[in-house]
């Protein structure tokens, strides 16, 4: 099992000083930054990494989140907040089997003042909240601290009856090698496509509808060759969609139109 640590757009170096040491203190040793605000290699980020430096040279910058977990098979986002239209948070106890079970998990976190956003979240296969009192704003070092102890330290007992969803509200995936982050874009890029092609839906609700069906793929945990399998068949669709169009010349698309009472 291997963890990649992802900070979305850091704006404070020192925060992502100490979440490197945090990540050096629970065995995590990739760290990865999209679209940093801040020199996270200055003398307040290392000063907080303390023996952890070694891991701010070491990490890897992307532009955006997509690039930084196309190579992951689990992506999980973290969130304090429910959020409509996207699957809710699950309890770190739920998400630790799935972790596990992956080859390479990436761990997301977003920037300390907003945390991560809805079309950050959307590339996340699953969405896990840490439990906390009232208030449930976590210091992002925190944040790192507690999920890298959470899937790297703690022991694999049954968690506390107190933290625990009821049944059936978790993610139930096998324990099989999942999908790559970037086959699974592929596919919702591809099933996008053929849902405007078919009128399934159009330009104004296409980001509301592919949503609702990430939530819904997510939960069916695919692997490369279920991908694959699906993805042949939204190509049998254009293809059959696209024959059909071209059998249809314009003057028969004009004699089929009928008009509509009151035209």
């Amino acid at each position: 099992m291997k963890l990649a640590v992802v900070l979305v757009s850091p704006k404070t170096s020192g925060n992502v000083g100490a979440a490197a040491r945090a990540m050096l203190n629970m065995g995590a040793d990739d760290l990865r930054i999209v679209a940093p605000r801040c020199d996270y290699k200055d003398s307040a980020s290392r000063a907080m990494a303390v023996h952890a430096s070694p891991l701010l040279e070491s990490a890897q910058v992307y532009t955006e989140l997509r690039e930084a977990i196309q190579d992951c098979d689990l992506v999980v986002g973290t969130s304090a907040r429910v959020r409509a239209e996207l699957a809710p948070p699950q309890h770190p106890a739920q998400v630790r089997p799935l972790v596990r079970a992956a080859d390479l998990t990436a761990l997301v976190f977003g920037p300390e003042e907003s945390g991560l956003n809805n079309a950050d979240l959307e590339l996340c296969r699953v969405i896990m909240q840490v439990p906390t009192a009232a208030y449930a704003s976590l210091n992002l070092a925190q944040a790192v601290l507690l999920s890298c102890y959470e899937f790297l330290q703690s022991e694999s007992g049954p968690p506390s009856p107190g933290h625990v969803p009821e049944a059936g509200q978790g993610p139930n995936f096998p324990t099989r090698k999942l999908a790559l982050s970037s086959e699974m874009e592929g596919l919702y890029g591809h099933l996008r496509d053929v849902m405007m092609l078919t009128g399934y839906t159009d330009a104004v609700r296409a980001r509301h509808t592919l949503r609702l069906w990430r939530v819904a793929l997510d939960r069916g945990a695919f692997s490369s060759a279920e991908v694959r399998l699906v993805r042949g068949l939204l190509r049998q669709v254009q293809w059959k969609v696209g024959r059909g169009q071209q059998q249809v010349t314009p003057s028969q698309a004009r004699q089929s139109e009928v008009a509509l009472p009151g035209e």
